[in-house]
């Protein structure tokens, strides 16, 4: 058996922040990922936006990590060269009903601190999206986008450069909490299994996460996660964008509606949708979800041309609770919930997963400096 000071399990972008965050305060750290890459799961299948906060319940892990990862993320990307846009996003509300929770939305937003925010008429709309038809919207100038495979790359870069090492094609299939720490038990590609025992070990591991802790001997079953897979699925545009501004809808209960995103060549894609899946792999896009789309976009772009849309590409979110029920914040389980010494655990980390990646690191090595 192998000793090792500390372990993160999950190569995705939280993962890497977190592993990076500890290596840069010293520790010796081994980062664990089934896959062969990097951030290959939710964190490379979303829609690569950097939220402002406008979304989430006031002072809970979600918005206050969005609002101080945003700037974090912005920062970073800044001083490193990693390609970002802060676009501003247009929220648009399509009938008087939407009007009221779009107001909302709005007093929400500004709960959590985030700026840049205003509140927009129909006419105010029409100067900026001429193509936009709605009663108003909701401005807000600090949403962006971001490469997120560049800023997991120069995530891995960091983690490296303060000693930090990676293990591809390794998974972990069980464990056991002990005395001196918890042992994982991991298999590589090949088959080959090795027992690592490590004094704090970080679970990231986002749609496997209950699988993970299932498999752990002497973790209470009473704190493993229950996750429900909710896949969204993204048709790209086969035409040139006539908007400047990522436009959403006003949010729906199980994610943000079917909303049109530009990446940063200019292409413009729709999505997601929610379609609660059994399989955390379940990647097809089936060409026929198109008529839902078609339907969500043209209640804002009316004009959007038949026969100019295609499957794109599909993600799926880990969400904490049973299926259909209301989102439920993040979860950084550590030693004062479970009981065991040098375990943290990050859970139902789904969007702003990305913005907020940077702010979660931080609590988690905090969390770990206290343990």
């Amino acid at each position: 058996m192998e000793t090792v000071e500390c372990v993160v399990v999950g190569a995705g972008v939280v993962g890497l922040a977190c592993a990076r965050a500890l290596a840069l305060a010293g520790r010796e750290v081994v980062l664990l990922e089934a896959a062969l890459a990097i951030g290959t799961e939710t964190s490379s299948r979303n829609s690569e936006v950097v939220h402002a906060g406008l979304y989430y319940p006031q002072a809970s892990l979600k918005a206050q990590s969005c609002v101080s990862g945003r700037h974090r993320l912005y920062a970073y990307c800044e001083a490193r060269g990693i390609a970002h846009r802060r676009c501003g996003k247009l929220v648009v509300a399509c009938d008087e009903g939407e009007v009221a929770r779009l107001d909302a939305l709005y007093a929400n937003g500004l709960a959590n601190g985030v700026e840049g925010l205003d509140r927009l008429g129909a006419a105010a709309v029409a100067g900026l999206e001429p193509a936009l038809r709605c009663r108003a919207a909701l401005l807000s100038r600090e949403t962006g986008i971001v490469d997120s495979h560049g800023y997991m790359l120069a995530l891995r870069g960091d983690f490296e450069d303060a000693g930090g090492m990676i293990a591809f094609g390794t998974t972990v299939v069980g464990g056991e909490i002990g005395a001196d720490g918890v042992m994982l038990r991991a298999r590589d590609a090949g088959g080959g299994e090795t027992r690592l025992l490590a004094e704090t070990v970080v679970t990231s591991a986002g749609l496997h996460a209950d699988r993970l802790l299932a498999g752990l001997d002497g973790f209470p079953a009473m704190h493993r996660p229950q996750l429900s897979y909710a896949k969204g699925s993204y048709f790209t545009y086969a035409g040139r964008s006539p908007f400047r501004h990522l436009v959403y809808p006003v949010p729906e209960a199980a994610g943000l509606g079917v909303h049109i995103t530009i990446d940063l060549g200019g292409q413009l894609r729709f999505g997601p949708d929610v379609e609660w899946v059994d399989s955390p792999l379940d990647y097809a896009v089936d060409p026929a979800r198109a008529d839902g789309f078609y339907a969500a976009v043209r209640r804002y772009w009316p004009a959007l041309p038949d026969g100019t849309i295609q499957p794109g590409y599909a993600g799926i979110r880990p969400k904490l609770g049973l299926r259909g029920e209301p989102a439920r914040d993040f979860l950084i389980q550590g030693p004062e919930t479970h009981g065991i010494a040098g375990l943290v655990n990050l859970l139902g980390i789904e969007s702003p997963g990305l913005t907020a990646s940077l702010d979660l690191a931080d609590r988690v090595a905090a969390c770990i400096a206290k343990d």
